[in-house]
């Protein structure tokens, strides 16, 4: 009695256990399905400009599934009328049988070909604008976005998500509405012809149907694996390339391309699985549809014995019953491309739906060109993801047309100080005015457009020498240019290159040297002609004669103009109207820079006696 009941409460809890993982596995499915049918209907979204095409593209498709339905009907007066029958005078019967299937088979075939191009043309429109969607999105948002997410990673949402979306819908979109309304056709002709036949004959579909689902998950989740591997592949490929002086300088070529190598062996696998899983769809429909013929062939025959059904109608069934599985197999090879291209839109709305833009106040004004002064006023800042401020109270002004020079050890802050004025970042605490008025009440386009950048890293463009210079600006006058250029001593090297102002630099211009490239962006900051200036390490990285002449373009790009210097070299500093030494994120001095050096045991005492410790001390 005792092991009887212990059986039983064993066997009842195994029940329990399995009623658990059902309702576990169908609550998992109903999500999936929630968000696979989300992100279908936000893709779907991006064809709301064309709905008109895809309606006519829909009536193609109609067209197409019944001139498919209506040629396995012209079986049955073949059968009976034709063959079963010998009349003398049938022939004008079958020249109208054929001209019918003739016309029929002209019909699918223009109405096949409206059907994928309308639904191709509607589907490149679609992905065209959520490319471009993605691109312009990704270039509105803050620097604390990009430094939150790899370079290659965001090239492989532009590339391989945007990709295998693109196939789904130039390969599966119009093999998906063709097909579906063929099996719609072709199922209502099977129970207007004999209900209780196509329920036999169609009685193994829901047999096919929870494998198909539960394949599909796998496929989705192998999608998703697949899209992650191409990521790591772009972030290997981007890094080596982009460093490509340090992997030769260290030797690092084995490494990088047995790195390469894992990556592509990983992304192997994956493709693997999700193969053998699209490979065994085809395989599945075809046993169902054997079984679901056996069945037809037993019950269909003892029909004509018994009178209920003539060899033509029957014969017209099975025509009809074949048709449709081959639209069917299509249709379970549509979905493993479809689950790839959900997977990848859910990873390209993930980064639509991430807003770190920086933004526009809704009553902002436009500010006009700088009169008076650049003032930061009580600014303190910290990025997103910590606790600590970089800066704090940072107050200080810069009138119009002064040299305000910000110096400090490593990690003072110095650079998050400037980045703060053109609003890459925005302040936490205080406010940053431009003749009075807050920089955040301002315009961006106002706002950028009166302040030119120089940066230690120079950042130029695979295109022109007249490109880059005019960068930003529109229908510039070739003059123009070259003035700008004279003034930042670069006509005369431009001139030595192959094709002058129409050489391409190469990528971030590596055809040019360092001092060139640098020359080549402070032309397009004087041909800019902003009223403010940033000068961030502008000459750090350069050897002796290019820092020489880059800073004499540097003092012609200066005159006039309100300049905030960053620099670590206190020599290129001592010429400003007043200096600012930041120290822990808070100002410790401000002064001209003989003001600062007779304050011996002030910070920027210190750092000028770091500095030229070796060199004679009146520098």
């Amino acid at each position: 009695m005792i092991s009887l009941q212990l059986t039983t409460s064993s066997t009842v809890a195994r029940s329990r256990g399995g009623l658990k993982e059902a309702h576990r596995r169908l609550v998992s499915w109903r999500r999936d399905l929630r968000r696979g049918a989300h992100e279908a209907g936000r893709l779907f979204g991006f064809t709301r400009h064309h709905r008109a095409t895809l309606v006519l593209a829909g009536l193609a498709t109609a067209a197409y599934g019944g001139a498919s339905t209506l040629l396995a009907r012209m079986v049955m007066p073949i059968v009976d009328e034709v063959l079963a029958k010998d009349v003398p005078n049938q022939t004008w019967q079958v020249v109208m049988i054929c001209a019918v299937i003739v016309a029929l088979y002209v019909v699918k075939g223009v109405s096949s070909y409206l059907s994928a191009t309308l639904v191709a043309s509607v589907g490149h429109h679609a992905v065209k604008d959520l490319r471009n969607a993605l691109y312009e999105h990704m270039l509105r948002q803050s620097f604390r976005f990009v430094s939150r997410r790899s370079t290659g990673s965001l090239m492989s949402h532009i590339t391989t998500d945007i990709e295998r979306i693109q196939t789904a819908v130039s390969e599966t979109a119009g093999d998906l509405l063709r097909e579906g309304f063929t099996v719609i056709g072709l199922a209502s002709y099977l129970f207007y012809r004999d209900w209780r036949l196509a329920l036999l004959s169609i009685v193994g579909m829901p047999l096919a149907f929870y494998p198909l689902v539960l394949l599909g998950r796998r496929l989705r989740a192998s999608s998703e694996t697949s899209l992650s591997r191409w990521r790591s592949i772009s972030e290997i490929l981007h890094e080596t390339l982009s460093g490509f002086r340090i992997v030769k300088a260290f030797a690092m070529e084995r490494f990088e391309i047995e790195r390469f190598r894992r990556a592509s062996t990983r992304l192997f696998h994956v493709n693997m699985r999700i193969t053998r899983t699209t490979s065994i769809l085809p395989p599945l429909m075809e046993a169902v549809g054997a079984v679901a013929l056996v069945a037809g062939l037993l019950y269909g025959s003892s029909q004509i014995r018994a009178g209920r059904l003539s060899p033509g109608a029957f014969s017209s069934f099975l025509a009809a019953l074949f048709l449709m599985y081959t639209p069917i197999k299509r249709l379970s090879r549509v979905n493993a491309t479809l689950q790839a291209a959900l997977a990848a839109g859910a990873r390209v709305f993930e980064v639509l739906d991430v807003h770190e833009e920086i933004r526009e106040a809704p009553d902002a004004v436009a500010l006009g060109p700088m009169q008076r002064e650049v003032e930061y006023r009580d600014v303190g800042f910290r990025y997103a993801d910590t606790q600590r401020n970089v800066l704090r109270r940072v107050s200080f002004s810069a009138r119009s047309g002064e040299i305000l020079a910000i110096v400090g050890m490593s990690g003072a802050g110095k650079t998050t100080l400037l980045n703060l004025l053109p609003r890459f970042y925005d302040v936490t605490e205080g406010k940053i005015l431009i003749d009075g008025v807050d920089i955040c009440s301002a315009t961006l386009a106002s706002l950028r457009g009166q302040i030119g950048l120089v940066a230690q890293e120079t950042v130029l463009f695979n295109d022109t020498v007249r490109a880059n210079i005019a960068y930003g600006l529109q229908h510039v006058d070739v003059t123009l240019v070259e003035n700008a250029a004279r003034a930042a001593l670069a006509h005369d090297f431009i001139l030595d290159l192959p094709r002058r102002y129409d050489t391409v630099i190469g990528e971030r211009g590596s055809r040019l040297s360092g001092g060139q490239r640098q020359r080549i962006a402070i032309a397009r900051a004087i041909l800019k002609d902003p009223p403010i200036l940033i000068l961030d390490e502008a000459t750090s990285s350069l050897d002796a004669e290019s820092e020489r002449l880059v800073q004499q373009a540097l003092a012609n790009l200066m005159r006039g103009r309100t300049t905030l210097v960053v620099a670590h070299r206190l020599a290129t500093v001592r010429n400003a109207n007043r200096i600012v030494v930041l120290d822990g994120g808070e100002v410790r001095q401000v002064g001209t820079h003989e003001e600062l050096l007779r304050d011996l045991g002030g910070l920027y005492a210190h750092l000028h006696e770091l500095q030229f410790r070796t060199e004679d001390p009146t520098l």
